[in-house]
């Protein structure tokens, strides 16, 4: 079966990913062709353009550095984003609220509470997401289930899936129709690392009720660096170079993606597959250097390696008999903008810190953006929310500038 004709809608069938689909050709400009099914397909070599996007260097709003103020304090952000007014919804996972700042970053109102009732969250609030009229969805876990609130703060419904998910979602998100993509971890483990887990991505409706399941991707060869040690037989770890499943969801589009692959694939908000984003990427294999790089740096850097009760651990993750990747993962993370633009996260090699690509929603490469001093949370059409921590431990939520290319027609 073509890997681009597979599993057009959740109607059909779930979407499989290969373990190896690493397009062929290299072209040095972009590519559209579309397949049999109508399925809109853009290929680039980002690695041959200049353009890049750039962010601004002083953020223009700062949340979170007033130890004076409660509001103006976090204990552990669990996620960030902006509503259509601009204001900034924060959560604090340590307080189990959720608070809302206008576009200065002025506290406006909290929200939630640890508890049982309604509103509240018995585990604490985990991710965050906002939905078409800036209702706020939050996940509370376990079981993994969604607490809506208005914009204007107020608690709207709960929302639990079905069948139920006993822990928080690795990866997906709520869409502007209230449709909610969730996924979990299948494990088939074998100690000598042979066999892949698989991430399932399910859809679910606006109550929670399963529709269908959109896709099973690979996440990773597990096993045991030596699986008859009397210690390093109790540890699992993946081959070296670890490639896992990349799922984000927002607005209208769905994007799903292997790490291994220079793909992404992009549905649409009724689950249709619209569009394969593809590039290609020269250079990934891994050679001996970069191992003993990874290698090094992470014995000078491993806490107390000599005392610690992990020790054995730390040596299962550098011991020769763990198996190396032949290529390098080309996907370290997948987010889909405010404004419906993929961004893509490289993969960093030892000693090589790289930055994200961003596509538009079209398919068509935009720019490269380099590596920013903090935790991406949300991509806007002309802003980046991120989350800054200090030397200190002190979480901040920054708002930076963002300023893109013109793409060429």
């Amino acid at each position: 079966m073509s890997r681009i004709s597979i599993a057009v809608t959740v109607a059909t069938a779930a979407l499989t990913f290969l373990l190896a689909c690493n397009p062929d050709s290299q072209p040095t400009d972009t590519t559209l062709t579309t397949d049999s099914v109508g399925v809109r397909i853009v290929h680039s070599h980002p690695a041959s353009s200049n353009a890049t996007c750039t962010v601004s260097a002083e953020p223009t709003v700062v949340i979170g550095d007033d130890e004076s103020d409660e509001n103006q304090w976090f204990s552990r952000v669990g996620n960030v984003a902006r509503m259509s007014d601009g204001s900034i919804v924060a959560v604090d996972r340590g307080s189990a609220q959720i608070r809302v700042y206008d576009p200065d970053g002025q506290h406006l109102r909290t929200m939630g509470r640890q508890g049982e009732g309604p509103g509240e969250f018995e585990n604490g609030p985990f991710q965050m997401w906002i939905a078409a009229g800036d209702t706020i969805w939050v996940g509370d876990y376990f079981p993994w289930r969604y607490k809506l609130f208005s914009a204007e703060g107020e608690f709207a419904r709960g929302v639990a899936l079905t069948p139920q998910f006993i822990n928080s979602s690795m990866g997906g998100g709520v869409l502007d129709n209230g449709y909610s993509v969730n996924s979990s971890e299948k494990r088939f483990r074998k100690a000598d690392f042979s066999v892949a887990d698989t991430m399932i991505v399910e859809a679910h409706d606006s109550d929670g009720q399963l529709i269908d399941t959109l896709a099973r991707i690979p996440n990773g060869r597990w096993g045991q660096a030596d699986p008859d040690h009397e210690v390093l037989s109790t540890f699992w770890l993946p081959r070296l170079f670890y490639a896992g499943a990349k799922v984000d969801a927002g607005g209208s589009t769905v994007a799903l993606a292997y790490g291994m692959n220079t793909e992404v694939r992009v549905l649409d908000d009724e689950f249709n597959l619209r569009l394969i984003v593809r590039w290609t990427e020269p250079g990934r294999e891994v050679t001996a250097a970069d191992v003993d790089a990874w290698r090094e740096d992470y014995v000078e850097n491993r806490p107390r390696p000599d005392f610690s009760p992990m020790a054995e651990a730390h040596d299962a993750d550098i011991s020769e008999d763990r198996p190396v990747a032949e290529l390098f993962p080309a996907i370290s993370t997948v987010m889909v903008g405010r404004d419906g633009r993929i961004w893509v996260r490289q993969y960093d090699r030892p000693r090589e810190v790289r930055g994200w690509l961003a596509f538009e929603p079209g398919g068509q490469f935009l720019c490269h953006l380099a590596p920013l001093p903090g935790s991406i949370r949300e991509f806007g059409s002309d802003y980046v929310l991120l989350l800054h921590e200090s030397e200190l431990g002190v979480q901040t939520v920054q708002l930076h500038g963002l300023d893109l290319p013109a793409i060429e027609e």
